[in-house]
């Protein structure tokens, strides 16, 4: 009964601005709740620049275990400055981390030549053909210019507004915008495109 009081006197969940300071402030438990809130969201980044699951799992944790590491002395100055942004600095820290793992030995190729899960109620045929278009997705995202690509995997993955988009990039709310719309066009176009071997 006691708790339940204490619970319902806390008032809504801080927010992560709440959640820094606190960490600042010698509240180690404040860190773990940051790490639980956006786990799904830092997962969601990596696994397009991951070949394998298990890969995207250690780019998470790396990615929370390198925010740790900075963290008292980027919220110490997030403190003397004003608004402490963690989400668009998490956000960073997942993509720099998942850009350098995808440069390293062809790990994105490997992840285009991957073999996709079968879904129930799938004839062959259709598993085949769902397949190679997903393949060429993938191979078409692979040909994005860099910034388009990022903003494409913040939006659709990370489902995030063009506003934290550009936050967390560091460009305009409109160049976030423009970018997404260029990557849909363009893999639209190279997705419907038929291989050559098709037309023979």
């Amino acid at each position: 009964m006691e708790n339940t009081l204490r619970l319902a006197e806390a008032g809504p969940e801080p927010d992560d601005e709440a959640l820094c300071r606190a960490f600042l402030a010698g509240d180690e438990a404040a860190f773990g709740t940051l790490v639980a809130r956006h786990r799904v969201l830092v997962l969601s980044l990596v696994r397009r620049y991951a070949s394998a699951p298990e890969d995207a799992a250690d780019l998470a944790q790396q990615a929370f275990l390198r925010a740790l590491e900075a963290s008292r002395r980027v919220f110490s100055r997030w403190s003397l400055s004003g608004p402490m942004p963690f989400r668009a600095w998490l956000i960073r820290i997942a993509l720099n981390l998942a850009k350098n793992h995808a440069r390293q030995g062809r790990r994105w190729l490997r992840a285009v030549e991957a073999p996709e899960t079968e879904t129930p109620d799938e004839s062959a045929q259709e598993a085949l053909e769902r397949s190679e278009r997903e393949q060429r997705v993938r191979a078409a995202v692979l040909t994005l210019p860099r910034r388009q690509r990022e903003v494409l995997t913040l939006r659709v993955d990370a489902g995030l507004a063009f506003k934290d988009i550009a936050e967390s990039l560091g460009i305009t709310e409109t160049n976030a915008k423009v970018n997404f719309h260029h990557a849909v066009k363009r893999l639209r176009a190279q997705v419907a495109e038929t291989p050559e071997e098709e037309r023979r």
